[in-house]
């Protein structure tokens, strides 16, 4: 049985280098109405979306919270966490590729030693759902403990 399940519809008009798509009826309708195209995909934003910011969305919220899921079993609560997540996309054997999610966490922790820093880390690394979805891609984490 699953535990969650979210949608989310995205409509495209037009051709890629010139058209565009449109978020909708995504779950919690926070998305809804967000504009994608290819330009905000490969050069300046310019205030759209892309498939790669939302999936580094995905990935910052998601480590944060088995980070301080991992963190709260040494009997701790964090003061504050910071996980930035940037994923890349690159082209693979003549195709765009998403290669690699880069997370950088800081992390303020009261009563917690460097060693269990790095454990809790570590497991946060390999229990992340959306880290496990990303097997294939290069994950890597720049952890400080402040």
């Amino acid at each position: 049985m699953a535990i969650a399940s979210r949608t989310a519809t995205t409509t495209w008009e037009g051709d890629l280098p010139s058209g565009r798509g449109t978020f909708s009826d995504t779950s919690s309708g926070v998305l809804d109405e967000q504009v994608v195209t290819w330009g905000s995909r490969t050069r300046a934003p310019e205030g759209k979306s892309s498939p790669e910011e939302l999936l580094a969305a995905a990935h910052s919220s998601c480590f944060a919270m088995a980070f301080n899921n991992r963190v709260s079993e040494e009997g701790v609560t964090p003061t504050r966490i910071d996980v930035t997540a940037e994923v890349t996309l690159e082209e693979v054997d003549g195709a765009p590729t998403i290669t690699s999610s880069a997370l950088t966490l800081r992390a303020e922790i009261d009563g917690l030693d460097q060693d269990a820093f790095e454990a809790a880390v570590e497991d946060a690394a390999a229990g992340c759902p959306v880290s496990r979805l990303f097997a294939s891609a290069d994950i890597s984490v720049d952890a400080e403990l402040l």
